[in-house]
């Protein structure tokens, strides 16, 4: 594990778990050949995934994991819960829900009168994804792995050098704007193309964390440190360690990074009841700022985002000065490079660039306007998840489902891909992140067919729609805040506590 380049824990969110498409879906088979050599066994017949330890199993060294052969393959997933109580194993917190094979949701807080929204959410989910019994998602996963194969026989893994090689002259365009009203002391509007040179370069830096250019471990991070930290002053190492544990446990409220923004945003009531992230390992309370936050998130959600580069500096300097990356094997010396990249930048743009402005009004000014241009890119991030679903619907839940439940893409006309640089096609690139942006719009045909298939809805919303969804999104959890607040302070007659 300590060997791992993508960080140990997206391994811990996959112990005593099934986890082949997770494998097939992010790692090349050169990769997979070398897992090989860690084979310790075969599974014959289908294997019931068990809570992994850090999401809250227990388990002794007497425990091990339950097999089902082909005949019970197709028994309900409800049998998963009493199996396990009866080996002495704990899933999740508490014993999984008879109905449905999933953990049941605690109340918002301990009043019975109160409706609970998380618990809604799940219902909603149950009700309008196909059910999670194993012999449904396996077929399921089944038809998943044939799309995988198909793209891969068909070249869709293949990239488009061509289409980078118009992205370069794109991107150069933009450098040298930058570079020539700067020198004819047109601040603001360097500043302006600048910040839309890092806008487009970002895009490029997502390519290479998948290893989607070349395919190469070596050549890609290499590329992608170029780009992140020599040119744009943040962490390549950091950003994969995020993005990784994103990709396993995408929109779920205790796990994924990515949703995890108290006390400034909250997409979900379940982060009202102060959730412990794996991720951060550390309880995320719903305290007085994050009460004072979320009653305003559909208002402050556009502000607080033309800060977000500023928030990925702290969060790139803090994983590599803490070293909070891999300690051993290829990825170590990355960590170098990305530290002297880091210094190369802020040599170049802290020191070079904004000495050759003239006073420091215009530099704040020059620092504000670059980074705030890059504003599109945190939104396009948030849009494909805030607005859709973060129920845990349990382990019985297979890769595909999961990803297309809580992953929507954002429709737009092809000459627009540019803008958007394929993340726009998040539901695909959830399904198969390793395929080049460039190809994406073509795999999508082949997704929806494959949701019409299994029964999946494909989530797809235009730009606009889709920002009017997460800000309502964001307006609902406000909501229910202000209700549960109201209610509580009315029922104890005091401060409001959630539990």
């Amino acid at each position: 594990m300590s060997l791992h380049p993508g960080g140990e824990k997206s391994i811990l969110h996959m112990v005593g778990r099934d986890a082949t498409d997770e494998i097939n879906a992010y790692h090349c088979d050169e990769t997979k050949k070398r897992m090989r050599a860690f084979i310790v066994g075969r599974v014959e017949g289908v294997w019931k995934s068990m809570v992994p330890p850090i999401q809250g199993g227990q388990y002794g060294e007497e425990d091990e994991g339950v097999v089902l052969d082909s005949s019970s393959a197709s028994s309900n997933a409800s049998d998963n819960g009493e199996e396990l109580q009866e080996q002495g194993l704990r899933p999740r917190v508490s014993m999984l829900r008879a109905d449905s094979g999933m953990p049941p949701t605690p109340a918002v807080n301990a009043m019975p009168s109160l409706p609970n929204p998380v618990q809604e959410a799940i219902e909603n989910d149950l009700a309008n994804y196909p059910s999670l019994e194993p012999s449904t998602q396996q077929h399921i996963a089944h038809k998943y792995r044939e799309l995988h194969e198909r793209l891969e026989k068909e070249g869709y893994y293949d990239c488009n050098y061509a289409a980078y090689g118009r992205e370069c002259i794109r991107y150069s365009i933009l450098l040298a704007v930058a570079l020539y009203t700067l020198h004819h002391a047109w601040y603001l509007t360097s500043a302006l193309f600048l910040g839309l040179f890092w806008h487009q370069l970002t895009f490029v830096a997502h390519d290479a964390g998948h290893l989607s250019i070349t395919h190469d471990y070596t050549l890609d991070n290499l590329i992608g440190i170029l780009v992140a930290d020599f040119i744009g002053g943040l962490s390549l190492g950091w950003w994969k360690t995020n993005h990784n544990v994103h990709h396993i446990v995408t929109n779920h409220p205790e796990h994924d990074p990515d949703i995890q923004h108290m006390p400034l945003f909250a997409v979900t009531a379940k982060l009202l009841e102060g959730v412990r992230s794996t991720y951060y390992d550390r309880v995320m309370e719903y305290d007085a700022a994050a009460r004072f936050f979320i009653r305003i998130q559909r208002y402050s959600y556009y502000p607080i985002l033309c800060f977000g580069r500023f928030n990925l500096y702290r969060l790139s300097y803090d994983y590599l000065i803490m070293n909070r990356g891999p300690k051993k094997g290829k990825a170590v010396p990355f960590r170098y490079i990305e530290m002297f990249g880091i210094c190369v930048f802020w040599y170049w743009y802290g020191y070079c660039l904004l000495k050759s402005v003239p006073t420091w009004g215009t530099r704040i000014a020059y620092i504000l306007i670059s980074h705030i241009v890059t504003m599109p890119l945190h939104v396009q991030i948030t849009l494909s998840h805030f607005a859709m679903s973060t129920a845990d619907l349990g382990l019985s839940e297979s890769f595909p489902q999961r990803q297309l439940r809580t992953t929507m893409d954002v429709s737009c006309p092809a000459w627009l891909d540019f803008i958007h640089g394929g993340l726009q096609f998040q539901a695909v690139h959830h399904l198969f992140p390793r395929v080049p942006r460039h190809n994406l719009r073509a795999v999508q045909q082949l997704v929806k067919e494959f949701c019409g298939e299994v029964g999946i809805e494909f989530k797809e919303m235009e730009f606009v729609d889709g920002n009017r969804f997460v800000v309502g999104r964001l307006g609902e959890v406000s909501q229910q805040a202000r209700i549960l607040a109201t209610v509580a302070k009315a029922f104890h007659g005091n401060d409001v506590h959630f539990h």
